[in-house]
């Protein structure tokens, strides 16, 4: 089938008093389709992430990015320098878990006021920091699909502090994929082991994949990191994730 033509817009997501800033794709007409949350990496809603998200409206889903350095930033994206990582990392250490968790729910209650959008649970998928917080949004009701990429500190901290991420693992509901690549120097191999165990052992839908020629980043092509067969292979897997888990089935062919 053809690939679907793209709306897309940004939009103000309201959280109380805070609106924050999203980048919104979906096929231009029919629907209503499923949604998928795209969670950042540290460098903001920037063309990486909306490329991601056009990707997935192609493929016939609602796919909306939110800021989530809204509170710090607004409007913050940036690219892959070293000055880059630097500034932010630095508003990376300034979110709390608890802010996180507010701006995705408010980002699902806001899915579900448009007409486009089957309200009937939703996808997430976040890189980097973003897969971090993706594994932290799983435990919210209403993601049904989690794909999670190379989410550093998973098993060591949460946003804010507090007991690690990997202890509310036990509040997942929906399915979960994690992936890793093992040449990664921001998550030993041990760790990405812990979170396999947990997951087991608490019986969580779940995958691991993991990749022996990836490092951080490989899903970027804008990044020395970028290895197109662990990319393509990955997403993929994406791919069937959503069509699974999220219902109606998507009416575009993936």
């Amino acid at each position: 089938m053809p690939v679907p033509t793209l709306h897309t817009a940004t939009v103000q997501v309201p959280n109380g008093d805070l609106q924050i800033q999203a980048y919104l794709a979906h096929p231009a007409t029919g629907g209503p389709y499923p949604a998928v949350i795209v969670i950042q990496e540290i460098f903001g809603v920037n063309p990486h992430i909306r490329e991601i998200s056009d990707r997935i409206a192609q493929a016939g889903y609602v796919a909306i990015a939110p800021a989530i350095y809204q509170r710090l930033a607004p409007g913050f994206e940036a690219g892959y320098t070293e000055a880059d990582v630097i500034q932010g990392r630095e508003y990376k250490n300034q979110t709390t878990a608890a802010e996180l968790l507010s701006d995705i729910s408010s980002t699902i209650r806001y899915l579900y006021q448009l007409p486009t959008v089957a309200p009937t649970g939703v996808g997430t998928i976040g890189f980097c920091f973003g897969g971090h917080v993706a594994y932290l949004a799983a435990t919210l009701p209403d993601v049904l699909a989690t794909a999670s990429f190379y989410g550093a500190g998973i098993a060591t901290l949460t946003p804010g502090g507090g007991p690690a991420t990997i202890t509310r693992t036990p509040e997942i509901q929906g399915r979960i994929v994690c992936f890793f690549g093992e040449q990664d120097p921001l998550i030993p191999l041990e760790e990405v082991e812990q979170v396999a165990a947990v997951l087991a052992i608490h019986n969580i839908n779940h995958q691991i994949h993991r990749y022996p020629e990836a490092g951080h980043g490989f899903m970027c092509d804008r990044r020395a990191d970028y290895r197109p067969a662990a990319a393509e292979a990955a997403w993929q897997t994406v791919l069937e994730l959503f069509h699974d888990q999220l219902s109606p089935t998507p009416s575009a062919n993936i």
